[in-house]
């Protein structure tokens, strides 16, 4: 892998985003009508390669029903607004209305109310009388302490996120850390992990028995990581690092894990990308957060925003574009590629000449700088 100087003392490896590619199409193209851009995780299969984002601003139980029904699955942060009051939707009209220099403070205090587990518990039951996948969120310093309701609820599929994950912690408390390779093993449901961008941390969660790994590391649009902590890893080589983590994985243990490329992501030129670079499916949060029933009312922001000490996240206007439905698979009346977002992977696996995410992870890739191909 090619290294540059930055100083005499100093070498980096080099990364690209995914702006930095393109696809190269097959001899042959297909019909769109003859594209299969459905994906499966342990028992659950979905008709679009997508998990929404676990943001208060996009995923309520009502646009979780609503993404499962269109043949996706949220997310509901089980830490988010939703845990924490009977009827956050004053306070996510308050969150919307507020000014920028306003927002970031008034959050700290909505979110420093305490998670109610019996809310988590008639969230989850929400979902899943509704006849849809049951997905849900936690941050590692909780999945401990509410493992017990997430089961009780009994929730088909779980998420541990953390803006950096790993499979070792080390820690000066004396509260034990959280030991992922018994805590997924252990619990009954599959498990989706991360967010990591690396070959090593990914092999790493892998070995926890994970379903999933989530690869992303400050990717997304209110995502402020690297203004925060000065960490992040570009998208494009950060899923192909884990593509091979994965491959690895595979041939020492017989068992594929899902690579779910997380964040900056929001065309469907950026998806089949993440794809083509090894991806099985995207997470993706800002595009649906522009969705007129989205519960951001035209905001976008991550749980880190709110954090109490230092929010690594900020609050954006996304504006409205059209419903969820229109967002994910049409019908567009918009010319800059923000609707139908699934319609237009699939038709651009069609254009390329891939049939399916198994071929398409499979394709030619060039590397087109945005300073030299799109002046």
């Amino acid at each position: 892998m090619a290294e540059v100087e930055i100083g005499l003392g100093k070498s980096a490896r080099r990364a690209f985003g995914l702006d930095d590619i393109s696809i190269v199409p097959k001899r042959r193209t297909r019909d769109a009508d003859c594209v299969d851009i459905s994906w499966e995780i342990d028992a659950f299969r979905f008709d679009l390669p997508l998990i929404a984002s676990a943001m208060d601003s996009v995923v309520s139980p009502a646009s979780a029903i609503a993404i499962g029904e269109l043949g996706g699955v949220a997310a509901l942060h089980l830490e988010g607004v939703w845990t924490r009051y009977e009827d956050p939707t004053p306070l996510l009209a308050e969150i919307a209305a507020l000014p920028a220099d306003q927002v970031v403070r008034r959050m700290q205090e909505i979110y420093a109310a305490p998670v109610d587990t019996g809310l988590v518990v008639d969230r989850i039951r929400q979902l899943n009388e509704a006849g849809v996948v049951s997905c849900a969120a936690v941050t590692p310093q909780r999945a401990s302490s509410l493992a017990k309701y997430l089961l009780d609820a009994e929730l088909d599929l779980l998420v541990i996120q953390g803006t950096v994950m790993s499979a070792e912690h080390v820690s000066k408390d004396d509260q034990e850390p959280l030991n992922l390779k018994t805590f997924v093993r252990e619990l009954d449901l599959p498990v989706i992990v991360g967010g990591c961008g690396s070959y090593q941390a990914a092999l790493h969660l892998m070995r926890t028995g994970a379903a999933g790994v989530l690869v992303g590391i400050g990717a997304g649009g209110a995502a402020r990581v690297d203004q925060a902590l000065g960490i992040g890893s570009p998208q494009a080589t950060a899923i192909a690092d884990v593509k091979s983590a994965r491959m690895r994985h595979l041939d020492e243990t017989g068992v594929y894990v899902h690579v779910i490329a997380d964040g900056g992501m929001a065309s469907a030129g950026a998806m089949a990308k993440a794809i083509a670079c090894g991806a099985d499916a995207v997470m993706i949060g800002s595009p649906l957060a522009a969705a007129v029933d989205a519960p951001g009312g035209g905001r976008h922001w991550g749980i880190q925003a709110a954090h109490g000490e230092l929010p690594r996240g900020s609050v954006i206007d996304v504006g409205t574009r059209g419903t969820l439905e229109e967002v994910l698979v049409g019908p567009s009346h918009d010319d800059l590629g923000r609707l139908n977002l699934f319609g237009a992977l699939r038709r651009s696996m069609a254009n390329a000449g891939f049939e399916t995410l198994k071929e398409l992870q499979k394709a030619d890739l060039v590397v087109a700088p945005r300073a030299a191909a799109r002046p």
